[in-house]
């Protein structure tokens, strides 16, 4: 077992609950979450990339937390959920396919391996996970805007901007800090050269 998934079960087991969480971790290990990348090119990827930028996003998270975590002890189990499990919709979501590639040595062609996304269920990004998750366990109201909304202006279907997406970084601190998270881990734990 990876050193990641070892924190990602520690961290899920201790902090994480509610009814069916059980469940929803029996579900994940049914899939390829433990081992898929990140992303197909960029962060994490390579084979365990996606729980690896999980477990980063909840240390950036816990720690931006931190403060809060003191004054509402349920706040250690929302940033769980939130980092653990925003990129639930993840799972099942990349398929390793081979391509050509020119061997710069020796000038001939070879086959390489390469992630490409196979999205069986196109229901957006933050709205799968949070779908997802609901299959499960009961998310709260502020817990479910902030995984929808963690990808920011990354998010396909906000490109340009969206009201909705500043009004749920207004009104829920842990969306506008579950973003930031996922954006830190991103560029600055999970740079690959």
């Amino acid at each position: 077992m990876s050193e990641f998934k070892q924190e990602f079960l520690q961290i899920y087991r201790t902090h994480i609950a509610r009814t069916g969480a059980d469940k929803l971790l029996a579900w994940l290990e049914t899939t390829d979450f433990f081992t898929a990348p990140a992303s197909t090119r960029f962060h994490g990827s390579y084979p365990g990339g996606l729980c690896e930028h999980s477990v980063h996003v909840y240390q950036r998270l816990r720690a931006e937390m931190a403060e809060d975590i003191k004054a509402h002890t349920q706040r250690e189990e929302s940033i769980a959920i939130c980092a653990l499990l925003h990129d639930l919709c993840k799972a099942n979501f990349y398929k390793v396919s081979t391509r050509n590639v020119k061997n710069e040595q020796t000038g001939k062609w070879e086959k390489a391996p390469f992630y490409q996304v196979e999205d069986q269920f196109p229901y957006g990004h933050g709205e799968k996970s949070v779908f997802l998750i609901e299959r499960f366990i009961r998310l709260s109201t502020e817990e479910a805007v902030a995984i929808r909304w963690h990808m920011g202006g990354y998010d396909e279907a906000v490109k340009g901007g969206s009201y909705a997406q500043s009004a749920a970084f207004d009104k829920y601190p842990l969306a506008l800090a579950l973003h930031l998270a996922d954006m830190q881990a991103t560029h600055m734990d999970e740079i690959s050269d």
